[in-house]
């Protein structure tokens, strides 16, 4: 089932998400339902607090990038109960352009570290500790900050905050276009 996404704005959207019981009911059927939700937005990753629950749940689906990025041919994973448990600060900050599918309309320049160490559970519920760079480095951190109540806009500079205000307030006022199911804050 393709499930609402959350719109900036939404109290949800800035909670602190929880880990969850290995026994989380019906955890099979909401992965499934977030890949189709993903597949339908055209994303590349969603994390449970876009689609309204503040669990420690993340789809990534790199898979749609492979001309780009052939090392990603086949990536779509499961990310429970994941954490960052430390960014490499030696390893080089990059600044990319990323959208947000709880943002429609907007992209912005966020600088991110190329390596970050990651704790997480897959979808077999097998725990991994492991050291993850490049993109996939950056899609993670964006997806994780998530569940940290963070959004990519709050890690803009202070002038491109000031800047997009308007944009943002226009989010949360239900003033957008996108061709996936949302739930706008106003509403």
């Amino acid at each position: 089932m393709i499930l609402p996404i959350y719109t900036y704005g939404h109290p949800v959207l800035r909670k602190v998400a929880q880990d969850i019981p290995t026994d989380y009911p019906g955890l099979d059927q909401f992965i499934s339902d977030m890949y189709e939700t993903l597949d339908g937005s055209s994303g590349v990753g969603l994390a449970a607090p876009q689609v309204g629950k503040s669990i420690r749940v993340v789809v990534i689906d790199l898979d749609v990038l492979k001309e780009d990025f052939p090392e990603y041919a086949g990536f779509r994973h499961v990310f429970i109960n994941s954490h960052i448990v430390e960014v490499d600060e030696n390893s080089k900050k990059e600044t990319m352009e990323e959208g947000c599918l709880s943002i429609p309309g907007l992209s912005e320049n966020v600088a991110r570290y190329s390596r970050i160490h990651v704790q997480y559970l897959d979808e077999n519920l097998q725990p991994h500790d492991e050291w993850v760079e490049g993109y996939l480095a950056r899609v993670m951190q964006h997806e994780f900050d998530h569940l940290e109540g963070v959004m990519y806009v709050d890690r803009v500079t202070p002038l491109r905050k000031q800047l997009i205000r308007n944009k943002l307030r226009g989010i949360m006022q239900g003033k957008f276009h996108c061709n996936y199911r949302v739930k706008a804050a106003h509403k």
